[in-house]
């Protein structure tokens, strides 16, 4: 199956119109029927909106797996959506100067060994 037959299969799915999904992804509704009549795929570059909008990982998209067997690599992509309240910390994150990237990184380390330390805690008891 093809990238382009994998998106409309997912948009039957989701009961998703053409119209919505080119609204929701940006991408013209000209280039979404492409898809369909002339069975090409998308650029490379719209895989990630993609992805989003239709809640599949690259890897499910492009494989046709959810790649959870034991014969295929964990995914090493997470999609989040830039205005969600993590996509908005990603934002903030990055337009942050290393210093202080660095130092929330050693803070987010912190909280993460006493929370490690905390469970150990609880299992000892």
């Amino acid at each position: 199956m093809t990238i382009s037959e994998r998106i409309f299969e997912l948009l039957a799915e989701r009961e998703m119109s053409q119209k919505e999904f080119s609204q929701r992804t940006g991408i013209a509704q000209s280039s979404i029927s492409d898809w369909k009549r002339k069975k090409t795929n998308p650029v490379s570059e719209k895989i990630l909106i993609i992805c989003s909008v239709l809640g599949v990982t690259p890897y499910e998209l492009l494989a046709g797996t959810d790649g959870e067997g034991n014969r295929s690599n964990p995914s090493e992509v997470i999609v989040i959506e830039k205005a969600s309240e993590l996509g908005q910390f990603v934002c903030d994150f990055l337009a942050m100067d290393r210093g202080t990237q660095g130092r929330l990184l050693g803070y987010m380390a912190a909280l993460r060994e006493m929370k490690e330390e905390k469970e150990a805690a609880l299992r000892g008891n």
